[in-house]
């Protein structure tokens, strides 16, 4: 269990083996419900080797001090981030534009 938002992660081992490596992530916010969004790769085992780089969001509750996940979304390619990402540019320039 996470204490701080510093100790939450998604790495995951099993018998010794790293089967979901955390290559990065930036904390969306703090607090009682904490967001993060994580890159990582997942381990083939078949190939013995990390696939593609995935983004998952993950959102937090804090209870009883410690960090509980409630809910997460994982794109699953880059190219489903890079429309994730037109569409919040697309919704920010609107509502910069006032519409």
């Amino acid at each position: 269990m996470a204490e701080t938002v510093d100790e939450l992660t998604v790495n995951y081992e099993e018998d010794g083996l790293l089967l979901c490596k955390e290559l990065d992530r930036y904390v969306l916010s703090k607090g009682a419900w904490a967001t993060l969004v994580f890159l990582y790769q997942d381990f083939n085992r078949k190939e013995e080797v990390y696939g593609p780089k995935k983004v998952t969001i993950r959102r937090y509750q804090k209870r009883d001090g410690n960090y509980i996940p409630r809910s997460k979304f994982n794109i699953s390619s880059m190219d489903q981030g890079r429309k994730v990402v037109e569409a919040l540019q697309n919704w920010i320039a609107q509502e910069e534009q006032g519409k």
